[in-house]
């Protein structure tokens, strides 16, 4: 009797080891495949973190044409030109006009500046600017101004609601955005229904008339970086409420950049 059990006890190990090693079997192959797609995914995140640590705002805005050859770039043409030649890009999100850039082109009339590349790209006309007018080129990861002495580079932005702000900072705006002078009832109305939140004031809000015109162009931003490039553009300050972001006038000014040598248009 005892050599029987034994017997069984012994064909039972066997089948266990037999479904232990076929299962072995199988499972390799599936063990490997998952390793080797781990090891590639991180090798390609390596590859990415390389490539964008050797991209630069220059190398990015050097491959963005200007849409139409130019001599110049003046108050009829800079803006428009600039902004259309901004693209979808690793680096740059945001390329904003601030209202002291604008006055030089439009209030002063003085900014003039004269491009000499055959086939000019976005970087050319930034440099073209820096180097001829009061105009000056910062990059903010990931928004890229212009802007002069007259503008404040740091956004005011307030969160009432810690929730909402998070939100803000993790969702990106789909859509490619384009304002060319635009106003607050304009830029308000293009982002109903690409933004989280809704913008206040509303529009024909008197205090909206006091803001100034936006000029600015964005892809790939998210719905904060794109809070941020409004309140850059029309000098406001901003603050963020539950599923609500207010926009209020931004007190502050700087020094208008050589005042005493200024010109008549």
């Amino acid at each position: 009797m005892r050599l029987r059990q034994n017997a069984v006890a012994a064909l039972g190990e066997r089948r266990i080891q037999s479904k232990w090693s076929r299962n072995l079997r199988w499972s390799q192959p599936a063990a490997t495949r998952r390793i080797v797609v781990f090891v590639l995914s991180v090798w390609m995140a390596v590859l990415g973190a390389s490539v964008s640590a050797q991209e630069t705002w220059q190398s990015a805005l050097s491959r963005m044409p200007l849409e139409t050859k130019v001599g110049e770039l003046n108050r009829t043409n800079c803006v428009t030109l600039m902004l259309g030649a901004f693209q979808s890009n690793a680096i740059v999100k945001a390329l904003v006009f601030m209202p002291g850039a604008t006055d030089e082109l439009y209030f002063f009339r003085r900014a003039h500046a004269e491009v000499t590349n055959t086939n000019p790209s976005l970087l050319d006309a930034v440099v073209a600017l820096t180097n001829q007018t009061y105009i000056q080129a910062t990059f903010q990861p990931p928004l890229f101004l212009l802007h002069t002495s007259e503008d404040t580079l740091d956004v005011i932005a307030v969160v009432k609601n810690k929730s909402t702000a998070a939100k803000l900072r993790q969702r990106l705006v789909s859509d490619r955005l384009l304002f060319d002078d635009a106003g607050w009832d304009e830029v308000r109305a293009a982002l109903h229904n690409k933004m989280s939140v809704g913008l206040r004031p509303f529009s024909n809000a008197p205090e909206s008339g006091h803001f100034y015109r936006h000029n600015f162009a964005a892809c790939g931003a998210t719905e904060w970086e794109t809070l941020e490039a409004i309140a850059l553009a029309d000098k406001t300050a901003f603050t963020v409420h539950w599923f609500t972001v207010g926009f209020t006038i931004d007190q502050r000014s700087g020094v208008v950049p050589g005042i005493n040598h200024l010109h008549a248009p």
